[in-house]
């Protein structure tokens, strides 16, 4: 029996979301030693990061990581990514106390008698929302913060978690990568393509409900499978690992108060929205999504007649569910310090540039799409990724004898394609940490759907590139 317990004990498991960002963390520095170290010359840009300056590459010394570098780069990692670590915490912890109030049970118990049977219409509501924030630029980081919304929901279905991700983070991600109108990825790659700004609506709007159209197809394929038996998911017998109780949601009746605190916070959302898109000046940011969601808790405890303490209390209980989660995306940014201050993210953008150049057209935009999508592993950031990229794609493009656009949309699709995979993606480690859902489990859900935007991708790029698809 001893041996048996002791074999046991010795079985692998895979490490701990931690655990993995710090493998890649220690990766990362390695990779300092072995790739070479270069830089392009860059040039200051008023509306987003510095870009580079195609043809100035050069080879400079080498700038391994230190061990010392290591572990600094995880402060690092913190404190330059503290609005957003900082917006999920407050926004965990604000729900926290609009739970306390019923007033999301009671919500469930509405969204369960009019979607009894209709889960599909739910889910494909849920899912649009979050596409056209995330076509916009609206949520994309701060998604996040609605994940546990998305977990109640996914109770309310008797689903499992993977579907509570999906709906709001899929969803998001889904209208991300077929940016419409994201001054930060396709605004900004335009700008630097010197492509007119938002030009090429309407080939990207129907990209976008194509796109769209397939991965609710998709997620609702899968609810369907967990519909017919709650056991029978990725997740298997922990439909919702945080949480493995069988409390049932929809029991509270709606009262007033509950409708209240419910406007309340739509209202809230409502304002940021209008505040992104400069309606009360200048063009919000995540502080000031920090700054109304305690707005938003400040008027709840006031309707809810909760108590001062217990308003607290209960929102450093909702603050601790996301701790795990809020922290994560700190870690995961202290890998891309690594690789920034190794001084080697040039050097791979001039060997992907080298393997491109020779190709025809048609095959050159496809791989000019998938080597994107290949770095977007280690550089996440959209706009980020569009600095560093887009001013050698887009001279490219011109060898190559196709329009700047359609590198931009090469750029937009490997950016956003493989985001829901990437584990150095602080927002999906996140994501799945909040939820419980193992990488392992969720690599097993997420694949075949970015495999299926591939397909689609490649697609749209054959015939873009057919049609000649402008300007420029």
């Amino acid at each position: 029996m001893k041996n048996e317990q002791n074999q046991k004990k010795k079985k692998f498991q895979f490490p701990d979301a931690y655990g993995i960002m710090f493998i890649f963390l220690i990766l990362a520095a390695i990779a300092t030693y072995l790739i070479p170290a270069g830089q392009f010359d860059t040039e200051s840009s008023d509306s987003g990061p510095d870009t580079i300056v195609p043809g100035t590459y050069e080879v400079i010394e080498s700038q391994p990581a230190g061990i010392m570098d290591i572990f600094s780069s995880i402060v690092t990692g913190l404190t330059s990514t503290s609005d957003l670590i900082f917006l999920v915490l407050i926004i965990g912890g604000v729900f926290g106390v609009i739970e306390k109030t019923g007033a999301m049970d009671a919500m469930m118990s509405k969204v369960i008698t009019f979607t009894k049977n209709k889960e599909w219409l739910l889910i494909v509501l849920i899912m649009l929302i979050f596409s056209i924030f995330g076509t916009l630029g609206i949520v994309v980081n701060a998604v996040i913060a609605f994940i546990p919304l998305g977990i109640i929901l996914a109770k309310s279905m008797k689903m499992d978690a993977i579907i509570g991700v999906s709906t709001i983070y899929i969803g998001a991600y889904t209208g991300f990568a077929m940016s419409v109108l994201d001054p930060l990825t396709t605004g900004f790659a335009q700008q630097i393509a010197g492509v007119p700004l938002f030009s090429g609506v309407t080939e990207r709007v129907v990209m976008y409900v194509i796109t769209l159209a397939v991965t609710m197809a998709y997620v609702i394929w899968y609810s369907r499978r967990i519909k017919k038996d709650q056991n029978a998911g990725i997740l298997g017998k922990t439909p919702f690992p945080k949480d493995s109780t069988d409390t049932e949601l929809g029991k509270t009746k709606m009262t007033l108060t509950h409708v209240l605190v419910l406007l309340t916070l739509i209202t809230g959302i409502a304002i940021y929205v209008a505040g992104v898109f400069g309606a009360f000046g200048e063009s919000w940011s995540l502080t000031e999504m920090s700054a109304v969601f305690i707005m938003i808790m400040v008027v709840t405890t006031i309707i809810a007649r909760i108590g001062i303490n217990q308003s607290i209390q209960e929102f450093i209980k909702g603050a601790s569910s996301v701790l795990y989660g809020a922290l994560i995306i700190g870690i995961a940014r202290s890998i891309v310090v690594v690789l920034e201050d190794g001084m080697i993210l040039d050097t791979v953008v001039n060997g992907m540039a080298s393997l491109i150049d020779p190709f025809s057209s048609t095959v050159g935009a496809i791989l000019m799409f998938i080597g994107n999508g290949l770095f977007n592993i280690l550089v996440s950031s959209g706009s980020g990724q569009a600095a560093i990229v887009m001013p050698i794609m887009a001279p490219i493009a011109d060898l190559m004898d196709f329009p700047r656009q359609i590198a931009v949309q090469a750029y937009s699709m490997g950016d956003g394609f493989t985001n829901i995979i990437t584990p150095l993606s602080g927002v999906l480690m996140a994501n799945l940490a909040i939820a419980g859902i193992p990488f392992t489990k969720w690599l097993k859900f997420a694949l075949p759907l970015v495999g299926i935007w591939y397909v689609l991708g490649i697609i749209y790029l054959i015939v873009l590139v057919a049609m000649n698809w402008g300007p420029v």
